[in-house]
């Protein structure tokens, strides 16, 4: 849905325990916890996309998903010392990378799109995430949809198109790199779905900070500028807003049953607007906000568990 939000978290939606692999049932029946840790770790999302903004003013985009992705796995290793040793024990291995390395192109697109775009716009158009997911798991998981939902995407795309504007000349040509991140995040889902079961949401979450801590060290010696004490702040915080959300979103389904928090996720747009006007003074304009609601609605009906 969002740029780094939980519609792609590290760990399937059925996920309950971080050192333990996926059930259908959460460990504990408590909404308000959860429905309260998914609204913090869209809080936290939304903070780590302010970080990235502010740092990509001055900073190489390659230099802050370093910082991201290196101090998502610090914290990992510090939150979890006794568990490091065994974190990259997981069956299919190749699957693992490749959805960290969807992961880290996602990031890539979310980063750069935030250098050109406000906070808020690249949040409503990661909100595609969903019906993305839905053709992709018709083609590769062969899943049945019916008539209803393909209405229900149609409608969602109508909404990009009223965010985006193609044709107007208000389009940045940045807009759509949030296209991309959610393809990226989409098909990452899917596999996710295929290796379900395989590894503990822990495990998959540290493969994540990884692969983008290696791959964005091997090509950030090339792009490093000298940072600040600020800037070094940014980065770690960075870091730990992205670490902290998806830990927040694997104790949330924990906590509750899908359905109960899934709707939840939205408030992330809440946040992105808040944030965005605060440290940016940017606001979204009103085709965002409508192409938005249009987008939140039928994300909404899609994750109603009748819809057809």
């Amino acid at each position: 849905m969002s740029p780094w939000s939980i519609t792609r978290p590290d760990c399937d939606r059925s996920a309950v325990r971080l050192d333990s692999t996926p059930s259908s049932e959460p460990s504990a029946s408590q909404p308000f916890l959860a429905i309260s840790l998914i609204c913090v770790s869209t809080l936290f999302f939304s903070a780590m996309g302010a970080c990235a903004k502010w740092l990509a003013a001055d900073l190489p985009v390659v230099q802050i998903i370093w910082g991201r992705y290196f101090f998502h796995a610090l914290l990992i290793v510090v939150l979890f010392p006794r568990r490091a040793p065994s974190l990259l024990a997981s069956g299919r291995k190749d699957l693992q990378v490749l959805r960290s390395v969807l992961v880290l192109g996602a990031t890539v697109c979310a980063f750069t799109a935030l250098r050109y775009l406000p906070l808020a716009s690249v949040a409503a158009l990661g909100f595609v995430g969903p019906l993305l997911v839905l053709g992709l798991a018709t083609v590769f998981l062969g899943e049945r949809v019916g008539l209803a939902r393909w209405i229900a995407v149609a409608i969602g795309f109508v909404g990009v198109l009223v965010i985006l504007r193609p044709g107007l000349g208000v389009m940045h040509w940045a807009s759509l790199l949030p296209l991309m991140m959610a393809a990226c995040y989409a098909t990452y889902q899917v596999l996710t779905r295929v290796i379900r079961g395989l590894a503990p949401p822990l495990t998959s979450l540290f493969y994540t900070a990884l692969v983008g801590t290696v791959a964005a060290s091997c090509v950030v010696p090339f792009y490093w500028v000298p940072l600040s004490p600020g800037q070094w702040a940014g980065m770690i915080g960075a870091g730990f807003f992205g670490g902290a959300g998806h830990l927040a979103v694997i104790k949330a389904y924990e906590s509750a049953h899908a359905s109960r928090v899934a709707p939840f996720v939205y408030s992330e747009l809440v946040w992105a607007i808040a944030i965005g006007w605060a440290v940016f003074a940017q606001l979204p304009d009103l085709w965002t906000l409508a192409g938005s609601a249009l987008l939140v609605a039928t994300g909404l009906y899609l994750l109603n568990p009748r819809t057809r």
